[in-house]
């Protein structure tokens, strides 16, 4: 629930800090001391703004080099995702995502309503820092899931959840919740990935047990590596009547990540922005 708190906490956190040292508009917090607190962590964050590239029963993590062996996904970031993608293919991909070097590539589980899908009408992914000690990178061809694709139950809320956006006031649910008229307040879906690492390995077997979430701000002993919080919001276009997840029920929801950002580029995210307990907003 940290994460949740984290994320509800977000606006009056950012306003609360400029108010305090009477910031210029634009301008960034000077760097506070060594962190003691997850207080000190909100807001702490850069944001990239990407839009929906393709869809495919694809899936390069789980059935890599075997198309159509996936249930569908909706690929958001990284144009060129396929079965058949690479690190090498990525990086050389373009991007529907705003921020420079960023050609990393994402992806959820489309979502259909009478027969047909729903495409996002837009999408942010937040990178933020989630631990006590400075996190470093992610290493590059870096890859995990988060959430549960086989989930018949509702997950964590901390992990993926459902809402209308903060400005309709709805709260966040494992269920869908009917969200009010307006495109601003149009049905959103969080998934929140892990950020603590093994410190060796890529990937996984099952493509999650080199990663964990942190427990109070620390990683465990066992994934000791703390790394950038990705937080994926994908907001979808008004549409009536109920819908299923391609991965099955709405308490299917999951996210896929590799990473394929230009290495330099995102070091520089790390270290000027996570590190240094700044937001950097969604800049290119």
């Amino acid at each position: 629930m940290r994460r949740l708190a984290l994320a509800l906490a977000f606006v009056a956190g950012l306003v609360a800090v400029i108010s305090a040292v009477g910031l210029a508009a634009g301008e960034d917090p000077p760097p506070a001391g060594p962190v003691t607190s997850l207080d000190q962590l909100r807001g702490v964050s850069f944001v990239s703004r990407c839009s929906f590239s393709h869809q495919a029963p694809d899936d390069p993590i789980v059935f890599p080099a075997r198309p159509g062996a996936s249930h569908d996904h909706t690929f958001l970031g990284n144009t060129t995702t396929s079965a058949y993608s690479t690190d090498a293919t990525l990086r050389a991909g373009s991007s529907t995502c705003k921020r420079r070097g960023e050609t990393a590539a994402y992806w959820v589980p489309t979502v259909a309503a009478g027969g047909k899908a729903v495409l996002p009408a837009a999408a942010w992914i937040y990178y933020r820092r989630g631990t006590i000690d400075p996190v470093q990178p992610f290493p590059a061809g870096f890859r995990m899931i988060a959430g549960s694709s086989v989930a018949t139950a509702p997950q964590p809320l901390s992990v993926t959840r459902w809402d209308c956006g903060i400005e309709a006031h709805v709260p966040a649910s494992s269920d869908p919740p009917t969200c009010p008229p307006g495109a601003r307040n149009a049905l959103r879906l969080h998934v929140s990935f892990p950020e603590c690492w093994d410190g060796q390995s890529l990937d996984s077997s099952d493509h999650r047990s080199h990663v964990a979430y942190d427990v109070e701000g620390h990683c465990p002993p066992s994934h000791p590596v703390p790394l950038p919080e990705i937080e994926l919001i994908v907001r979808y276009p008004e549409f009536q009547g109920p819908f299923q997840l391609s991965s099955g029920g709405v308490y299917s929801a999951h996210a896929d990540f590799v990473n394929a950002w230009d290495e330099t580029r995102l070091t520089g995210l790390v270290t000027d922005c996570l590190n240094e307990l700044r937001f950097c907003g969604s800049g290119g």
